[in-house]
């Protein structure tokens, strides 16, 4: 299954400057996600990291990888979330940054669910540039009740 901009933004409550998955490639609801974000020159971030040498922060990077998780949590669910429901990012173990990513840059997300316990979601994610690992984690997040 796919998903272009407009229907992500119906699943997360980011929005500019914070929505960071442009379009999902493919989403086997309860295995895996694949999405990519765009890395623009516009981006607000870079006019701080570094002027000279634009990177995209590490953890906006894992912060993306989140992002598409939530989408891969909530599609497993089976329905539109619901606004009185929070996905929040819990936990980020074994973190590795490989290489930086930069304006003009596709960074491809992917993520795979290791095990769901109640409210709890465990996540293998993984970030690419052209085929080339640039970060991943294992990420741990919980959909609750609290909404935004």
């Amino acid at each position: 299954m796919q998903m272009n901009v407009n229907e992500i933004r119906n699943f997360l409550p980011h929005r500019y400057p914070f929505l960071l998955v442009d379009r999902v490639l493919e989403l086997e609801p309860g295995k895996s996600i694949r999405a990519i974000k765009n890395v623009s020159a516009n981006e607000p971030f870079f006019n701080g990291h570094f002027p000279a040498r634009p990177i995209m922060p590490g953890v906006l990077i894992i912060e993306a990888l989140a992002q598409a998780t939530g989408l891969l949590g909530f599609r497993s669910m089976g329905e539109i979330p619901r606004h009185d429901i929070l996905y929040m990012l819990a936990a980020v173990d074994k973190a590795r940054f490989k290489q930086q990513v930069e304006p003009g840059d596709q960074l491809v997300l992917e993520a795979e669910i290791i095990r769901k316990k109640g409210i709890m979601w465990v996540f293998d994610a993984r970030a690419s540039v052209e085929g080339r690992l640039a970060a991943s984690a294992q990420l741990m997040c919980a959909a609750k009740e609290g909404g935004v």
